[in-house]
């Protein structure tokens, strides 16, 4: 699987973000209705730390391994080779793409997180193998969420020259909306809480690639 293919359906997820089910069986189902890359983001007040975060990220790690779904951690750098993850995501305030790209070497994959044109492009010439785009909508999940940009923003992005490269769509992006993420260009959408907080996980991946299925 490509990096393009795998931000189809991208679930980004930590024990915060399980309202209904347990991480594992919240993982289990969705990777059961069709996700196609998971990302462990353990943030938040109530998170796990160290020893704990760690046993969680290696349970998620071999559920995602034995169903050939790529693993992504997002900022821990240490966590992703320990895991022996497929990749890091970071974000504008994580530290530095170019000095992660040397860390994790060229076999890993490196999402970045970039809300302008100026990001986006700094992140593909420091070694990004994706970008992620956001926030698209309002969002609760995260705390320190930055100013809404909107799918406008992708449009923008793959008209400045970046017309092929993967990106994914992130922040806020529920099932009536994923529409519009597609339609500006991204090659998939990152989900949070509309799949880790459904009564259904499965059914709600299942849904979430319905809609994809239409706009290919």
């Amino acid at each position: 699987m490509n990096v393009s293919e795998a931000l189809k359906l991208y679930l980004v997820m930590g024990s915060t973000n399980c309202r209904v089910f347990d991480p594992e069986k919240t993982l289990a189902e969705a990777i059961e209705g069709g996700i196609t890359l998971f990302q462990f983001r353990e943030k938040g007040n109530e998170a796990l730390k160290e020893n704990d975060c760690l046993y969680l990220g290696q349970n998620l790690r071999q559920l995602c391994k034995k169903n050939k779904i790529p693993f992504i951690v997002n900022d821990d750098i240490e966590m992703a080779l320990e895991l022996h993850a497929d990749g890091v995501h970071i974000g504008q305030d994580d530290g530095d793409p170019y000095r992660t790209r040397k860390q994790i070497g060229e076999n890993m994959w490196m999402g970045v997180s970039t809300h302008s044109i100026t990001e986006a492009h700094k992140a593909v010439k420091d070694g990004a193998d994706y970008i992620g785009v956001g926030p698209m909508f309002p969002t609760k999940t995260k705390e320190d969420a930055h100013q809404v940009v909107g799918p406008d923003l992708i449009k923008t992005i793959r008209r400045s020259g970046l017309d092929q490269f993967p990106i994914v769509g992130i922040g806020g992006i529920t099932l009536d909306r994923a529409n519009l993420v597609y339609e500006a260009g991204a090659n998939g959408v990152a989900v949070i809480s509309a799949i880790s907080g459904a009564e259904s996980p499965k059914q709600a991946a299942a849904e979430f690639l319905s809609i994809k299925a239409t706009k290919i």
